[in-house]
């Protein structure tokens, strides 16, 4: 798979299909739909999906459903359901009135069925899940080494009769045989190329209640079936859908004509793939259950309500999908494209606030013994309306740690012994010594003193520094904790493991490190869940809802470095 590096309009191949359609008369309108499995919260994957169903739906005047595929019990809940919905308004699209599930369709999709058996086109099987696998067949290689998968055997079932396959499905319905004992499936021939068309299961026997409808079914569709037709069910004109239902469509197709029901259309795009992540539901799950992460919102996860609570903006991830625009084959997009679409827009709407993560004691010995001084900050230079604040200045201020140095390495610019920097926005302050602890040799606290003709960088200020750091006071400012988030995976590419390996194997030892000890100015006490702001000279922070301490949280979104514009910068020159 290539890497993505240029910017794309969600403009291509679908919205020529779609024009086609209507141009030709095929269809007079445009109907689309977004349908989850509600057995997983939606990752940035699925954000992809929705992008392109609701935004092919708005772009020809048309509509978009929201229908959750709900046909397996063994693994979907009402609270997934919650949580899509949730995901889905605050990436910024609404159904409105149109909220379906499939489960709502189960008497149809029967009949449906029961239609099938009747034209011939459906019987029930006996053999067990492995037979059928077994009497399918599978892909080998010849003496070429190319691959092909040789006819498959029809089951000693086939040839049963229409009267014995209605009685028999209807004795499925009413409970009469144990789980896995029967499936109903379609006849369609056991020698075509595609394995997916060789006999495959409608219906399946679960003795399992289902999050909507309890157990007023023990038999439920398999998904191939249940899905052309429920997209028929609601008039679904295009049925847009990742590139590995492709493979699907003949089936879908043949659905679709011998139910002789509303012909949807199916298109396949390319799903996302992010390096340094994984967007494999099962996958995901897997790291919630083992407890590799803090749940589904764990920030370290690419799930929307992992992507929020880092930090994520709607209007950022809207902005990435609209740059990747969408392909007709798989591809890999470089995550640092994600975060340059998050900086941009952060840069515009989060207001500058000075928080030090490891600090260290400044004194002052010339400041005043409790003198404050306010002295004016801006809020964000990208937004002159978001004015400014006043921010407290006095003897005692918190610097962080690797802003000194004992002895500097070459082209250090900030504090060491004789060495000149300016506090951000207030003085300009000369270091004259230090305290350390006899017994460990940490520094302690460094001594400067400070040049009163320097406030706020002066028209008379005729000094030139070349470091500025950032500090906070002891007397005001506030203890904060900070979640500082690195990549979940420490490789470009988690989900390629040797064999025998696992996924697991590629994950970060280090993609969290919590510090208790961290200060931020006064203001940052009033602040809610996900209220966003630039630490100046660190990077962008959110306040986390997690409020089972005495201090306020704040995530770490991502840093200030680009590494995309300078991708970008290097490709252009």
């Amino acid at each position: 798979m290539d890497t993505i590096n240029e910017k794309a309009e969600l403009n291509d191949f679908i919205s020529e299909a779609i024009a086609d359609d209507l141009k030709t008369g095929r269809y007079d309108h445009v109907h689309t739909r977004f349908p989850p499995e509600p057995n997983g919260w939606l990752h940035i994957g699925h954000a992809k999906a929705i992008t392109v169903d609701f935004t092919m739906a708005q772009k020809f005047g048309g509509q978009c459903n929201l229908r959750f595929d709900d046909t397996n019990p063994e693994k979907e809940d009402m609270s997934y359901v919650e949580a899509i919905k949730r995901d889905i308004k605050w990436l910024g699209f609404d159904w409105e009135d149109r909220e379906y599930y499939a489960s709502d369709y189960y008497e149809y999709l029967y009949e449906l069925a029961v239609k099938l058996i009747k034209k011939g086109k459906a019987y029930v099987d006996d053999l067990s899940e492995e037979e059928i696998r077994v009497y399918r067949g599978t892909a080998v290689a010849d003496k070429n080494n190319i691959t092909y998968t040789p006819p498959g055997k029809d089951s000693p079932y086939r040839n049963r009769s229409v009267e014995e396959n209605l009685d028999l499905f209807a004795r499925m319905r009413s409970g009469e045989f144990p789980d896995g004992s029967k499936t109903l499936r379609a006849k369609i021939d056991m020698a075509h190329p595609n394995l997916v068309m060789r006999d495959p299961v409608m219906y399946r026997i679960r003795r399992m209640p289902h999050y909507r409808v309890g157990d007023a079914w023990c038999i439920y569709p398999m998904y191939d079936f249940q899905h052309p037709l429920s997209d028929a069910k609601e008039g679904i004109t295009h049925s847009l859908c990742s590139l590995e239902y492709e493979i699907h469509r003949p089936l879908y197709e043949w659905f679709i004509r011998e139910c002789e029901v509303f012909p949807s259309r199916q298109i396949e795009f390319a799903r996302l793939n992010i390096t340094r992540t994984v967007l494999s539901k099962r996958w995901l799950l897997q790291l919630v259950q083992e407890k590799r992460v803090a749940g589904w919102d764990d920030p370290r996860m690419p799930t929307l309500a992992g992507l929020r609570r880092r930090g994520y903006t709607p209007e950022a991830i809207r902005d990435f999908m609209s740059r990747i625009g969408i392909a007709k084959t798989d591809s890999m997009v470089d995550i640092a494209l994600l975060e340059h679409c998050l900086r941009e827009d952060l840069n515009k709407r989060a207001n500058r606030v000075m928080a030090v993560l490891k600090p260290l004691k400044l004194i002052i010995e010339n400041w005043p013994e409790g003198k404050v001084e306010e002295l004016d900050a801006i809020n964000n230079p990208e937004d002159p309306s978001a004015g400014s604040r006043k921010v407290h200045f006095t003897r005692e201020l918190w610097i962080e740690q690797d802003d000194f140095q004992e002895v500097p390495p070459p082209k250090y610019f900030r504090l060491f012994p004789g060495n000149s920097v300016r506090l951000r926005y207030g003085y300009i302050v000369t270091c004259t010594g230090f305290d350390k602890d006899p017994r460990t040799g940490e520094i302690t606290a460094v001594r400067c003193t400070y040049d009163p003709e320097t406030r706020g960088g002066n028209a008379q200020d005729n000094r030139k520094v070349k470091g500025t750091i950032h500090w906070v006071s002891v007397q005001h400012a506030i203890p904060i904790e900070v979640r500082l988030y690195d990549y979940l995976f420490a490789v470009e590419r988690p989900m390629e493991v040797p064999p025998g390996g696992s996924f697991l194997d590629n994950l970060n030892p280090n993609s969290l490190e919590v510090i208790e000890t961290a200060y931020g100015e006064p203001c940052l006490a009033k602040t809610k869940a996900e209220d966003k702001f630039q630490f100046e000279r660190i990077g962008y922070f959110v306040r986390d809802p997690d409020t089972a301490g005495t201090k306020p949280v704040f995530n770490k979104t991502v840093g200030l470095r680009d590494t995309w514009a300078k991708i970008e910068k290097k490709a252009s020159g």
